[in-house]
């Protein structure tokens, strides 16, 4: 049948109809449905939604304040189950306080009724920000500034809108002031707003060093404010630390304020020297500027141990570190029983490795450092000490102490010199030894580079103590390896009744020996009267000076040079050279160029005093011989006669058979002489001569023997025997011969 046009167009028209129809009854369909789940909404989750030029808002409040709210486009598509999806999401967060405005945003979400959870898909941001406004203003207003919010990446987020809580198991970036990093997981918790990091956090803290933070888990709170790490381990260069758990405490606009460590601090700096540090909690402040620190802080059993060349540790209750720009340390205030020791170095060197250990204690030090890397000086508070030890258990302990102590380091931060003042104090001590004890008003140590003191150098008032000696001077230097300790300053040294005093002293403590330089002056005191002697048997005090002294304690032998003089009461002796045997009261004297030269008393017969004055090369007195050997050029005189012989023995009157007034009876008087060898014997005008001599003070008498003695006086003229006897206070001559050598005389006779 023919196609008829008109019929064709009923049935497009007719067609045009229906679709229309069709179409129309699915929008209204779609529109009603949409409206159903809008009115259903609302029961099932419990919150209020109100349609926006946006799409709608969802929001849940508790007593007058709102808690969250949920926006969404109005793109809204509901599946089977009543699964909603819901596009370009904003879920902000007040928290209960009003004092929050977290963020939580999103390009897709899918809406679970039944758990009340929603769930994003793909990438979810987050932004923690606080709002301290947010009970001043209306609600769900915006901060009046946002600064520097904590933001967070991540995926597959889940919100549940029952407790406004929020968590993912996917890998999180985070992004703040100062730091950034990863992690693996979170957990949102509205009801404490605060936000945990789960697992393998790994952070980077910015500034004018990077600084690498690796954690178990972390937390983010707002009261207080804080990031919370447990397990951290940070890393900065060579430097290493970890601990239990690491606060940072951050400021209004999240940058990092200070850092609290806590927990088995440990830390550890690799380099040339190592170092290792631990403490119970560790604070570190930052800066204002935020780029480094202004301060640190150990507490709590603080203990640093530095290893290398010249090992050494440290360990206080706390310990205060001061940063310069740079995060330079400018200074360490250690305190709360302070103890840093230097250990015996381990590099060897000429003499052998140092075996000395050094240790200093305080109830604080400060430590000042050059440029933040090497200790430049260190100053101790009131009740330092400063211990030296051997490193073996037998030794020498020595022990310094002061007011105060500045020490000074060298450029490997090891000890090179330390003040003490006022008060300063050292005592030694040795087993089986008294203490050696020395105070002044001021101490200075110096150490050598190979570890051990170089010298000590005590100032003002200096006092020492070391058993029976006692030494005193303006200044005092000690020098380990010799053991010498020099004084200056009007030095005075007591021993045993030995007092000395010189322009310099010199005590060597190891073997008690000393010496002395300059104006030296002895003064030999405590002494007792002895009978049997003669020429120092008095107990009064015997002097000694000279321009030098050597002293053997051992010997109780001292001996003086260059102009020496020993003398007691009016006993004297001058030489070159004079060796004094205390304990047994003995000199040896011997010139050089110059003679030894002495002075004894004759007692006359009518109780005057004749002083006999003898000079030779060499003199030797003991006292309880009470005999005094002359040597070398001998030179005897006295009121009107003059002896002369290569050798002499003047044999004295013991003391207690001295005779005369009390003032004579203290001088050596003179009992005997024996002269021998080329005796030349001077009185007036008669000369005689022979080869030896005994004269008797208490008569006056000259026996002359030898080979050919003879006498000779122009009166008389010359008498030759074997033995001739003569007289000094007359003329008298007995002559003795033998038989084969008969007496001579020859007689001159005036022309």
């Amino acid at each position: 049948m023919p196609f008829r046009i008109t019929r064709l167009r009923r049935w497009l028209a007719f067609s045009a109809i229906a679709v229309s129809l069709v179409v129309t009854g699915v929008y209204f369909h779609r529109r009603r449905q949409a409206s159903d789940v809008l009115k259903t909404v609302p029961g099932k989750i419990g919150v209020n939604i109100q349609q926006t030029a946006e799409g709608f808002k969802v929001s849940k409040s508790e007593q007058g304040r709102t808690l969250f709210t949920i926006q969404a486009s109005k793109a809204v598509q509901f599946k089977l189950g009543g699964h909603a999806e819901l596009h370009n999401v904003t879920i902000t967060l007040y928290g209960r306080d009003s004092s929050r405005y977290d963020q939580i945003y999103g390009d897709n979400f899918s809406y679970d009724p039944q758990s009340g959870d929603v769930l994003a898909k793909g990438e979810v941001r987050i932004d923690l920000e606080a709002n301290p406004e947010g009970l001043l203003k209306p609600d769900q207003s915006v901060p009046t500034a946002l600064k520097n919010p904590v933001h967070l990446t991540t995926r597959d987020l889940v919100f549940n809108q029952k407790t406004g809580d929020a968590f993912t198991d996917a890998k999180v970036d985070l992004s703040m002031p100062q730091i950034e990093g990863s992690a693996v997981g979170l957990h949102y918790a509205a009801k404490d707003n605060a936000l945990t990091l789960k697992s393998n956090l790994d952070l980077t803290l910015h500034g004018q060093a990077s600084v690498h933070v690796v954690a178990a888990q972390g937390l983010i709170s707002k009261d207080p404010r804080r990031v919370v790490l447990d397990r951290p381990r940070v890393t900065h260069g060579s430097a290493h630390m970890e601990a239990t758990k690491a606060t940072l405490y951050l400021r209004p606009d999240n940058t990092v304020d200070h850092v609290i460590a806590t927990d088995s601090v440990q830390a550890e700096f690799t380099g040339n020297s190592s170092l290792r540090a631990r403490a119970g909690q560790a604070e570190f402040v930052l800066n204002d500027a935020q780029d480094g620190l202004s301060n640190a802080v150990f507490e709590g059993n603080v203990s640093v141990e530095a290893t290398g060349a010249h090992p050494a540790q440290a360990d206080a209750g706390r310990i205060d570190v001061s940063f310069a720009s740079r995060n330079r340390v400018s200074r360490v205030h250690a305190s709360h029983h302070v103890k840093l020791v230097e250990l015996p170095s381990t590099t060897p060197t000429a003499g052998g490795s140092n075996s000395q250990r050094t240790e200093m204690t305080a109830p604080a030090i400060d430590f000042y450092l050059a440029k933040g890397k090497n200790l430049e000086r260190a100053e101790t508070s009131a009740g330092g000490q400063i211990e030296l030890l051997p490193s073996a258990n037998a030794g020498t302990r020595t022990v310094v102490t002061a007011g105060r102590f500045n020490a000074r380091f060298d450029d490997v931060n090891h000890l090179q010199g330390l003040h003490g003042a006022p008060e300063a104090k050292i005592v030694s001590s040795a087993p089986g030894q008294p203490d050696r004890v020395s105070t002044s008003q001021t101490v200075d140590v110096a150490f050598r580079t190979a570890g051990g003191i170089e010298s000590i150098v005590q100032q003002g008032d200096f006092v020492y103590s070391d058993g029976e000696r006692q030494a005193r001077g303006e200044k005092a230097k000690y020098t380990p390896a010799n053991e010498i300790i020099e004084l200056t300053g009007s030095p005075r040294v007591i021993d045993k009744g030995l007092s000395t005093t010189a322009q310099v002293v010199r005590m060597n403590r190891a073997s008690g020996d000393a010496t002395a330089e300059g104006n030296v002056k002895s003064t030999y005191s405590d002494l007792r009267e002895q009978p049997n002697g003669a020429l120092l048997a008095s107990a009064s005090p015997i002097h000694i000076t000279a321009r030098n002294m050597v002293v053997h304690r051992t010997s109780a032998i001292a001996t003086y040079s260059g102009d020496s003089r020993i003398w007691q009461d009016a006993n004297v002796v001058e030489a070159p050279s004079i060796q004094f045997d205390r304990d047994h009261r003995s000199v040896v004297a011997e010139g050089d160029g110059k003679p030894v030269s002495t002075a004894l008393v004759q007692m006359n017969r009518d109780g005057s005093a004749t002083p006999v004055a003898i000079t030779s090369k060499r003199l030797t007195y003991t006292d309880d011989q009470h005999r005094v050997h002359f040597e070398g050029g001998v030179v005897v005189r006295g009121s009107d006669v003059t002896i002369t012989s290569d050798h002499v023995d003047a044999y004295m009157v013991p003391r207690s058979q001295a005779t005369g007034a009390r003032s004579v009876k203290g001088q050596g008087q003179l009992d005997h002489i024996i002269a021998e060898g080329n005796v030349v014997v001077e009185q007036l005008a008669r000369r005689a001569e022979g080869d030896k001599l005994v004269y008797t003070a208490s008569d006056d008498k000259f026996v002359l023997t030898g080979k050919s003695p003879s006498i000779f006086d122009a009166e008389h003229g010359k008498i030759t025997a074997n033995s001739l006897t003569f007289y000094k206070r007359d003329d008298r001559v007995l002559v003795e011969g033998r038989d084969n050598s008969p007496s001579v005389t020859k007689t001159r006779v005036a022309r």
